[in-house]
């Protein structure tokens, strides 16, 4: 109970104390605080922290303060109040997005560029790949990296890719070999393979819309986006002069 409690918005001592006092009834701060192996300032504390949240009461017999706990109905009506705040404050930024929005991209004839740092910050850059608005993504990359940091990669990403109807162009070097033609159909992708030899690369390079991603996924795991028109067409044009060449398995 006390996990699920922390799940739904308590924190761990704020649990303990509720727990305690449900089983305790009225009771004193002493003895909420021993019950809950707290103490005593710490759980008067948490005690106001729950008075404010609805969830304790409190009344005065002779000299002494007691503190009971709410019905655990209450939490169910926590939530829902928690719930309109959530939405009110969607709301607000809704109206605000768009101005922030401008804020951020500054202008058109500034790069953008934004850090990604360890492999979640990797996945936040997948998630922005899939927001392109052409819906043709061109990459250089080297899977068997990519694997090793994203086994699930194929069936996570590119399904997601697949579900948006999101085209893909890829120019791959692989210890395999030309292993992704067979699969390019299904996978709405063209690949071209390059040996290792010829095109060695341990970075991912993706460019999509006006936005270049470069992903290192050897040694410190990091990526930056650099969104620029001039940029990500400069990176487009040398794609598209490295995808003409011929002979790449040579």
């Amino acid at each position: 109970m006390l996990n699920k409690l922390k799940d739904i918005g308590l924190s761990e001592k704020e649990a303990k104390i509720y727990l305690s006092m449900l089983e305790l009834g009225s009771a004193t701060v002493l003895e909420i605080s021993r019950k809950a192996e707290i103490n005593r300032p710490t759980a008067y504390l948490q005690i106001e922290s729950l008075k404010k949240r609805g969830l304790v009461s409190c009344q005065t017999k002779g000299r002494k303060q007691l503190f009971m706990a709410e019905s655990p109905e209450q939490l169910d009506i926590l939530l829902e109040r928690e719930k309109k705040i959530l939405e009110q404050k969607q709301d607000e930024l809704k109206e605000i997005l768009p101005e922030l929005e401008i804020l951020f991209r500054t202008s058109d004839s500034k790069p953008v560029v934004r850090f990604f740092e360890g492999k979640e910050g990797l996945m936040r850059m997948q998630e922005d790949f899939l927001k392109v608005k052409s819906k043709e993504i061109l990459a250089i990359s080297s899977p068997d990296d990519v694997y090793r940091v994203f086994p699930d990669h194929p069936t996570d990403y590119s399904q997601k890719r697949i579900k948006k109807d999101i085209n893909s162009r890829v120019i791959y070097t692989s210890e395999r070999g030309d292993f992704l033609a067979e699969s390019d159909k299904k996978m709405l992708r063209e690949s071209k393979f390059v040996p290792k030899n010829k095109f060695p690369f341990t970075v991912d390079i993706t460019i999509y819309d006006d936005k270049v991603a470069i992903a290192s996924v050897v040694g410190n795991i990091s990526g930056t986006i650099i969104e620029h028109k001039e940029v990500a067409n400069s990176f487009r044009g040398l794609f598209e002069l490295i995808w003409s060449l011929h002979n790449f398995k040579t």
